[in-house]
Formats: structure tokens, sequence, C-alpha cells
């Protein structure tokens, strides 16, 4: 057999055929977590020091970079997460008194210190989403990790305490590496590979992962394969959600943006789906912070 089939980096395996039973709380059958991703603010511009303007996750689809120059549509649509987008999540789930974390760019949450007080006045968890929302993939390990830190300080000072939580979002080969290196995380949320969580021993500790999802995730509206409108997100979440719960033992998260899920024709989804988990008694509603403990506890590495 030829060395690189012999040893391999990845693990193929998880849990197996047979998931272990993670005995969530109150003897709940599935776990469901909602994500806000606080972004607006610190995506590529020029206004940041960028040598282009962002052309990812928007209404523009399939939007250029535009090199040396401020484009005003991606703009203003970025705004419309942060004036408006958020404020409609943030009744539609306090209303529900349900609770979120959020994926908070540090950047992003230092320019938005009433979002942030709101956040904090509604108990939501608040975890890192990094220091900018770029894409790290060629960045240099050097200035990614200073970045990392970066996000810590700030995130701490903006937010009163340091997170517990981290998703970059848009990794590069280094950042699971520097994150466990930093030490100070309880989980990261920088995987897609399992519907529970697991741990990662690869690079010299038992780091916990909370892994997210990009199918059950309003990113997939501003995509080419994606939704049109409210009711495929909302059948999708419900159909992701029946599979997941008829299994049992399952956790299911849900990924939403101030700029995308905050408009009205899609939070209306939102809010259908979160009426719908609210009326059973077997649903877990959870903070990934609250999911990560429960962990720790019960299946410590």
């Amino acid at each position: 057999m030829p060395d690189d089939l012999q040893e391999y980096c990845r693990d193929l395996t998880g849990y197996g055929a047979r998931p272990l039973d993670p005995h969530w709380p109150g003897g709940a059958r599935t776990a469901v977590q909602f994500v806000i991703n606080y972004e607006e603010g610190a995506e590529n511009a020029i206004l940041h020091g960028d040598s282009q303007a962002e052309a990812f996750l928007s209404e523009l689809v399939g939007a250029k970079n535009i090199p040396g120059m401020r484009n005003m549509q991606m703009e203003s649509v970025y705004e419309y997460g942060a004036r408006a987008g958020f404020w409609r999540l943030h009744r539609i789930f306090t209303d529900a008194a349900a609770p979120v974390t959020i994926f908070g760019v540090a950047m992003a949450l230092a320019r938005h210190r009433e979002a942030v007080a709101a956040m904090r006045e509604a108990t939501w968890e608040i975890a890192s989403h990094g220091y900018r929302w770029i894409d790290y993939q060629n960045v240099p390990e050097s200035l990614e990790r200073e970045h990392l830190r970066a996000a810590i300080r700030i995130h701490t000072e903006v937010t009163g305490a340091a997170p517990e939580g981290w998703y970059q979002g848009r990794t590069s080969p280094n950042t699971a590496r520097l994150v466990a290196e930093e030490g100070c995380f309880t989980y990261d949320a920088d995987s897609y590979a399992d519907d529970l969580p697991y741990y990662d021993y690869r690079h010299g500790r038992a780091q916990l992962i909370v892994p997210y999802s990009f199918d059950t995730n309003d990113m997939k509206f501003v995509g080419y394969n994606g939704f049109t409108e409210g009711a495929q997100f909302y059948r999708y979440l419900r159909d992701s959600f029946e599979m997941l719960h008829q299994e049992g033992g399952r956790m299911m998260s849900v990924g939403l943006h101030c700029r995308i899920a905050g408009r009205p024709g899609r939070a209306l989804a939102v809010r259908q789906f979160l009426d719908d988990l609210k009326s059973r008694s077997d649903v877990w509603i959870a903070r990934r912070i609250d999911i990560a403990h429960h962990w720790l506890k019960n299946f410590p590495p």
C-alpha cells in the first residue's frame, strides 16, 4: 500500500454507524442552535485599508472584485445588515425568548456598540468570528496569528468578556492549529464534518469542535445553486430537522446573516421555523457554548 494511504491526517471515520447518545438536557431528542453572523463593517473595503472591495456573500451574486476603488452598492448592502437586518432578527429571537450565538467579527462589533449592548442584554453568546471578515487562505501565518490575537483583545474590550468560541469561516490551512495553540477557546466551530461535537487531537491538545453547517444556512440565498424564496429555506430547515429528529441524538446548526436572513422575505421563514421548534417539547434550543459545556461535562476527552 502506498505510504500516503497508510497514514492520513484526516478523520473519515468519526462516530461511525452508531453515533453515541449525547443525553441532551431535559431528555431532548435534538439540539438546535441558531447562529447570527455579525460581519458588517469588517468586510473587504478600501476604507478598511484593503486593496479591493468586497465581492462575497451579498445580494450582488457574482460580483467582481474592484481593485483600488470603493464599491458603493456593496457597501450599502452590507450596511443594511447592521442598520436594519440585525434588529429584525433581534426582535424575532427576543420575542420568542430563544437563545442565539453571535459569530462576531471584532472590527464589526467595535463599530456598532448599540448592537453589542443588545446582544448582551439578550444574554446571547458572543463568539469570535475573527478580526476581519476576509479570506485567510493565502494570508501569511504570522499575520493570521496577529489577527487572531487582535480579535481576542478587541472582542474582550468591546463585549466585556473574552470569547469562548471561535469561528473564522474563511480559513487557511493554519487556522485550526493556531486556534489550538492559542489554547483559550472552549470550542472551535471551523468544521462542517459531523452532526455532533467531537475532539480534534491533531495539534497537541484535545480541542473541542462544535461543527457548523453550510446547507442549513441563509448563504444559500446568495449563491447560484441556492434558495430563491423564503419558503424554500423554511422547507429545507424543516426537512433537515425532521430527519435529524427521527434519527435522534443529533445537533442542527442554522446559520444566519444580518444582511441576508435579515431581509423581510427571508426573516419570515426564520420566524416560522422557530415557531415550529417552540411548539415541540423534545427540542433543546441552545447556544453553542451551552452545547460545548454539556459535551465537556458528559464526554470529556
